[in-house]
């Protein structure tokens, strides 16, 4: 495994580690160049080997680098082996990069292996079909890290493995992934279907359920909702006229 990070403690040292770059400076003729400083960090078994490789980079050509496992600077090309000395001879620069095995390496791959994002499941039909007739259960499931996830359908408490359909893995592109796990039915009135998840993030699993209703009970469902509703509202402005009237009242009675 493997990660890479930019590090920008050495940057005020291109002069000291490079010499004889030929830079631009005001009045000189324009010229184009690019300096470049790559890290890359390697890990065998975890964090039991970690090997640091620090690269400088002038005009796509590697000029100078540092390796944790041999511990100095070596020179790339000739002209480079006095930047080699130079840094070499520089025993606080050389216990630095060393250290960075640690401080960088180790520490970014704990701070990564260690990251979760808990995920978010919702359910929804592919298509509006009445009851008995073929359709789709999406499982979405969004946001979540790592990306070790197991998503199982149970239909009415059962298991279900046939007919089910997943995508790959979707990087979201901010370490997050998502995934849509589908499963065909033709649901009948009072089918539950269950999307069941597990992941490392959460202490147990979620399960979300999609209960198979009929007409008449959807209908009597919104009706539903739509008496609780005016009755929440006038609650609400009861409280209201309640906390404007309360002090004035207090003083009537005084």
């Amino acid at each position: 495994k493997y990660i890479f990070f930019k590090i920008c403690f050495l940057s005020y040292c291109i002069l000291v580690l490079v010499p004889g770059l030929n830079l631009t400076w005001p009045g000189s003729p324009a010229e184009d160049f690019m300096y470049q400083f790559k890290g890359t960090c390697y890990f065998t078994n975890g964090t039991q080997r970690v090997r640091l490789m620090a690269r400088q980079i002038y005009n796509k050509e590697e000029i100078l680098s540092f390796d944790s496992d041999v511990g100095v600077f070596v020179a790339v090309t000739k002209l480079r082996q006095s930047s080699a000395k130079s840094c070499n001879a520089q025993k606080d620069l050389l216990a630095e990069y060393q250290a960075h095995v640690d401080t960088l390496c180790r520490h970014n791959y704990y701070q990564t292996t260690t990251r979760t994002s808990l995920p978010m499941v919702t359910i929804s039909p592919a298509r509006t079909e009445p009851l008995n007739h073929h359709n789709l259960l999406i499982c979405s499931v969004t946001n979540f890290y790592p990306q070790q996830v197991k998503v199982r359908w149970f239909w009415n408490k059962e298991e279900e493995t046939s007919g089910v359909v997943s995508t790959p893995l979707i990087q979201n592109g901010d370490w997050t992934y998502k995934i849509l796990v589908m499963l065909e039915v033709t649901p009948q009135p009072g089918d539950v279907y269950t999307c069941h998840l597990e992941h490392p993030s959460l202490q147990s699993p979620i399960t979300v359920e999609w209960w198979a209703l009929s007409e008449s009970a959807q209908n009597k469902m919104l009706s539903g909702i739509g008496s609780f509703v005016p009755g929440l509202i006038f609650l609400g402005l009861g409280l209201v006229i309640l906390t404007q009237i309360g002090p004035h009242s207090r003083g009537l009675v005084q």
